[in-house]
């Protein structure tokens, strides 16, 4: 690979999916385009480039984007995000007593791992939330992991990584040499296909937002943009959870963080104005669920 060929990849990754590569980051391209250029039949990269700089490439440049994305992703990755999920979700319930509905974005949600990981969190809550609507909306760029998603297809590897056994006992049949999540668990997450460089405002508004792992990948303006409209689909006392090696600080003032609570983000309504309602007294039965361990 060239260093033009190089630089033309560079440039077409960060507009199509914002990732934003480093000058020395040649062997992680070479390690992923290489098995995708003898895939679809060309020599190497410099051909894989020629194909797409020709024209009526649509395909292939999809696939590339694709390949170079990071699916990384397990069964309540990092576990503290879904911890401060549970012990904020009796008062994320009794703001919403009178809706009886909760949403939730997991955005570059991958082949699943992390919606199916909220909506079993969801499930293990019981009672306190029958009669409740539950939407977790799961949004990823690259089509092939979403399918995957959608079948909530597990292999033994991916279901040992994270999964508490209990959870794989009683929300998992097994297929063959496969897992397959249940079908009340896979009906509770909704899939789309989602380029967070573009407007998502059509997703409408959320109480809870994972967005995990992913805007390490781009760059601090493309960071910062993608806050100040991830500010304005998330409720004013809604949370947007991030990954362990990502932050707000020095990059927007959309968000500012809960002390002692990594990863967890809150509106600054100081700077949006938006005020939030006063909500209604606890009911008993939700104080336990703070607490609860799956």
């Amino acid at each position: 690979m060239t260093p033009l060929d190089y630089e033309y990849l560079r440039k077409l990754l960060k507009e199509r999916s914002g990732l934003d590569l480093s000058a020395d980051k040649q062997y992680l391209v070479e390690s992923r385009l290489v098995p995708l250029a003898r895939r679809v039949g060309v020599t190497g990269i410099p051909e894989l480039v020629q194909k797409i700089r020709g024209g009526g490439a649509d395909v292939l440049t999809a696939e590339v984007v694709e390949a170079m994305t990071t699916n990384e992703t397990f069964f309540f990755r990092d576990k503290i995000p879904f911890d401060h999920l549970r012990e904020n979700l009796p008062a994320l319930m009794q703001a919403r007593a009178n809706r009886r509905s909760l949403r939730i974005w997991s955005a570059a949600s991958s082949t699943g791992q992390e919606p199916y990981s909220i909506a079993m969190l969801l499930k293990e809550a019981g009672q306190v939330l029958a009669g409740w609507r539950i939407e977790i909306v799961a949004t990823d760029l690259s089509q092939g992991v979403l399918e995957k998603s959608k079948a909530g297809l597990f292999s033994q590897f991916e279901v040992q990584r994270g999964l508490p056994i209990q959870l794989l006992v009683k929300h998992f049949a097994q297929v063959g040499e496969l897992w397959q999540l249940n079908a009340d668990i896979r009906s509770m997450v909704q899939h789309r296909q989602l380029n967070l460089l573009q407007d998502f405002s059509h997703l409408g508004m959320f109480d809870v937002i994972f967005c995990r792992n992913v805007l390490i990948y781009f760059d601090q303006d493309t960071k910062a943009a993608i806050f100040e409209r991830l500010v304005k689909q998330l409720e004013p006392d809604g949370m947007l959870m991030l990954g362990a090696a990502e932050s707000v600080v020095g990059i927007t003032d959309a968000f500012k963080p809960c002390p002692e609570k990594r990863g967890l983000y809150r509106p600054n309504l100081t700077r949006t104005g938006r005020p939030i309602g006063v909500p209604p007294p606890m009911p008993q039965a939700l104080k336990a669920v703070a607490s609860a361990r799956y």
